[in-house]
C-alpha cells in the first residue's frame, strides 16, 4: 500500500509530519510541481517525497487536502479513479448549500471522483493540532472516520490507527458523516472537537 498528500498548505504538511514521525513513506503533491516543495519537505526527506501532482494520485490510498473548490481540478487530472482510496480532508466552509445540491461537501467530492471510494476523515482538526504528537500521557487523539465502503473505511481506519490516533467510525457519510461536514457557514457538532481514547 502507498500513500499520498495531494495539497502542501498547513494541513497536508501536518499530515507530512505524522508519517514521518511514524516513519511511514508518504508522496506529497500540489499543482506547483515537485521544486517548490523542495525547501517545505527538507526536514522529513527520508519519508515525505515530493512528486508531480499526476505521479502521486498514481498510489492507492489519496489524502485530499486541498481547499474545497480545488477538488474539481483535482479531479480533472486524472481519467481514472477506479478503485482508489481517496480519504476526504476539505472543508466546504462559506460554500452555499444550493452549489452542493444541498448534499454533504463529501458527496460531491465523491461524484467528482467515479470509481474512487471516499472516506472523510482528518477534516475536523485545525493544522496546528494535527500537527501535535498524537499520542499524549497514554491516550490517542481521536480522528472521525466516515464512509459509504466497508472496506475503505477500514483501510482508512487503519492508517489512522498507524500514524498514532484512535478512529472512531461515524459510519455512512450522509448519515453520522453528517457531524463533520460544514454546512455554509456552520460547523458540524464534531468539528474542532480534540477528544483522546485511552491507548490499549
Amino acid at each position: 500500500m502507498n500513500y499520498s498528500i495531494i495539497g502542501s498548505g498547513s494541513v497536508g504538511m501536518a499530515l507530512a509530519s505524522q508519517f514521518a514521525r511514524s516513519a511511514i513513506p508518504v508522496s506529497i503533491a500540489n499543482r506547483r510541481g515537485p521544486d517548490s516543495l523542495i525547501s517545505a519537505t527538507k526536514k522529513y526527506a527520508d519519508y515525505v517525497h515530493p512528486l508531480h501532482l499526476q505521479t502521486a494520485l498514481d498510489a492507492d490510498i489519496i489524502i485530499l487536502a486541498v481547499p474545497f473548490p480545488a477538488h474539481k481540478d483535482i479531479a480533472a487530472t486524472r481519467k481514472e479513479w477506479q478503485g482508489k482510496i481517496v480519504i476526504d480532508v476539505t472543508n466546504a466552509w462559506g460554500i452555499p448549500l444550493s452549489e452542493l445540491d444541498n448534499q454533504p461537501s463529501s458527496a460531491i467530492v465523491a461524484k467528482a471522483l467515479p470509481g474512487a471510494h471516499l472516506v472523510k476523515a482528518f477534516n475536523h482538526l485545525p493544522a496546528a493540532i494535527l500537527a501535535q504528537v498524537p499520542v499524549i500521557s497514554g491516550r490517542r487523539r481521536v480522528i472521525f472516520v466516515s464512509g459509504d465502503d466497508e472496506g475503505a473505511n477500514t483501510t482508512a481506519s487503519e492508517l489512522v490507527s498507524q500514524l498514532g490516533y484512535s478512529p472512531v467510525s461515524l459510519g455512512k457519510i450522509a448519515e453520522g458523516g453528517q457531524l463533520v461536514q460544514a454546512r455554509y457557514k456552520q460547523w458540524a457538532p464534531l468539528i474542532f472537537q480534540d477528544l483522546f481514547k485511552e491507548d490499549k
